[in-house]
């Protein structure tokens, strides 16, 4: 789309998300034709389509108020549309920019996706579904479709759009596809009757002399969360960091976190639920050992916001075997899980 006019006459107004974690974490400034060319060359040659660069120049980067994008065959997200975080800006200085943190280089190198062009987005299942300009037909320098790539299904390539203004054009409000009661009614069912993590499960065997009552109360702060939400997430409210604290205070009934790092996932191709880890816990299974309560995905930075969080509070303290929430903080965390889940008429038994 040469001359920057691959959206004259479309309403870009409402299709960004504007908060502070957008700013923080996605949004760059405009890129000059240098940074542009830089990055190109840094993401191995290839060209970007000039409508990203266009886009880049209007916003460059940043989370999606418009997230869907409606799909003519059934994935892993939904049987007709796929749910989208953001936009990666053209740069490498935001954590979600093509060269950031957790650029495309990334997901082909620490999470074996094909090398099929340039990574530019991800599905709410953190990592696990990605957005990417696609390049093997067109080569390097020509215009890349946009497709859905599924880790969960062996890297399985779905096509969303022949090229990036039209994946952009494409772009709904999610509300057109607004399931929430069946969703609510799902995870309703998923909390209170799912089966449990073989992680949680040790964990909870472990802990019943502090806890006898683990199962239950575990499950019910669960339902707390899907009653506030309308489905099984965690992020930054009370009821979420009190999951946090119990899941880390679960976990430690099996081993000591070395870091955050041994806590929240497991090494790079070492899935396994012989290894206690924050993934395998509540977020994601082994497709060859599923479990259902779980959340099916999870943001890493409200994890870590938690864990710094309690590590200036001085509740979590790294000892001489590693990081453990102290005696203090156990009581208090027990003493509020048992105030917090003996609320009646929740729907659990």
């Amino acid at each position: 789309m040469p001359g920057g006019r691959a959206f004259e006459g479309y309403e870009l107004e409402g299709l960004w998300e504007d908060s502070d974690y957008s700013r923080r974490s996605y949004v760059e400034p405009a890129p000059s034709d240098e940074l542009v060319a830089s990055i190109e060359e840094e993401l191995g040659g290839f060209r970007l389509p000039p409508a990203y660069v266009e886009l880049a120049r209007i916003q460059n980067g940043g989370l999606l108020k418009r997230n869907c994008h409606p799909m003519n065959e059934p994935t892993g997200w939904a049987e007709d549309h796929i749910a989208i975080d953001g936009l990666y800006a053209v740069g490498r200085t935001s954590e979600y920019s093509l060269c950031g943190k957790t650029g495309s280089k990334f997901w082909e190198q620490e999470w074996g996706y094909p090398p099929v062009g340039v990574y530019f987005a991800g599905t709410p299942t953190a990592g696990h579904e990605m957005i990417a300009l696609d390049y093997r037909a067109c080569g390097k320098r020509g215009e890349p479709r946009v497709v859905f790539v599924d880790q969960e299904d062996s890297y399985r390539i779905t096509v969303i759009a022949p090229d990036f203004a039209a994946f952009v054009k494409g772009l709904v409000d999610e509300k057109q596809y607004d399931t929430t009661e069946d969703d609510r009614q799902n995870a309703e069912n998923k909390v209170e009757q799912g089966t449990l993590s073989p992680i949680l499960l040790r964990a909870l065997i472990v802990a019943n002399g502090d806890l006898p009552k683990g199962e239950r109360m575990l499950r019910r702060l669960a339902r707390l969360i899907v009653d506030e939400k309308g489905h099984f997430s965690l992020h930054a409210d009370e009821n979420s960091h009190l999951m946090y604290d119990l899941l880390f205070w679960l976990y430690s009934k099996l081993t000591t976190a070395s870091s955050f790092e041994d806590f929240l996932s497991y090494p790079e191709g070492e899935a396994s639920y012989e290894r206690p880890c924050y993934e395998l816990m509540i977020a994601f299974c082994i497709l060859a050992q599923p479990y259902e309560f779980r959340t099916g995905g999870y943001a890493p930075a409200f994890v870590r916001d938690w864990w710094d969080a309690r590590i200036a509070s001085g509740e979590i303290r790294k000892t001489l075997e590693g990081y453990r929430l102290t005696p203090r903080a156990e009581t208090t965390l027990l003493r509020q899980i048992a105030i917090v889940t003996e609320t009646p008429d929740l729907g659990v038994t």
